[in-house]
């Protein structure tokens, strides 16, 4: 994957998109898993992206480039998922709203969890981005989910994933949910230290925490 990395990067200061999503659509092509692809190779590469835009090495434009870039690749990785894993159409396993957090409006790590939610047999509610709590817990209540999955790949906007725990407890509806957190900068930990009942470090570890919260083997 490191070549597949430093190519893509390559492409990025280059401003080349097409080259870019080409390169990911030959590695599809030649037999590259689509989950690996994902995240061994286009996480990273956003998160070099990432780290260089703090440092002022690179700009914002250049950032907004990146992200179109990423949810191109996002979207041939996604369509090889859909055609060659087994569609979980006929199963279900329960229902997930997912979304992410007030003041993220990152969505790339965010679909490819509910792409793998659904092809395994969850019913996925994708409530979107920048999502405040209120909307969570209200849409999880309407549509009777099992699980609250949310996101986050800022850290200023992780807080908002205690705040919702915290509200649910207020209300005395914490155990109507689990609750699952994912992202960049989360981590156990920090899934521990404010009640989650499950944390997923990337997207098909996130589908295996839903159904060990869930009790599916």
């Amino acid at each position: 994957m490191e070549k597949l990395i430093n190519d893509l990067l390559n492409c990025l200061d280059e401003g080349d998109m097409d080259k870019a999503v080409g390169i990911a659509k030959e590695a599809l092509a030649n037999g590259a898993d689509p989950v690996d692809l994902f995240q061994n190779a286009l996480v990273p590469v956003m998160t070099t992206v990432g780290d260089r835009f703090s440092r002022l090495e690179i700009y914002l434009p250049d950032l907004i480039f990146a992200a179109d870039v990423a949810k191109a690749i996002k979207d041939e990785v996604q369509e090889v998922i859909l055609k060659t894993q087994k569609s979980g159409a006929d199963t279900y396993l329960g229902k997930v709203v997912i979304g992410s957090v007030f003041g993220d409006v990152h969505d790339i790590g965010k679909n490819m969890v509910s792409t793998l939610l659904e092809v395994n047999g969850f019913q996925v509610i994708d409530i979107g981005v920048n999502v405040p709590v209120q909307n969570f817990i209200s849409t999880a209540e309407k549509e009777n989910a099992d699980i609250i999955a949310m996101s986050s790949l800022l850290t200023t906007s992780m807080p908002y994933m205690a705040e919702l725990i915290k509200t649910l407890d207020g209300l005395g509806k914490r155990d109507k949910f689990k609750i699952v957190v994912g992202g960049g900068p989360v981590s156990a930990e920090w899934a521990d230290s404010i009640g989650a009942d499950g944390y997923g470090h990337d997207a098909q570890d996130a589908v295996d925490v839903c159904k060990k919260l869930l009790a599916i083997q």
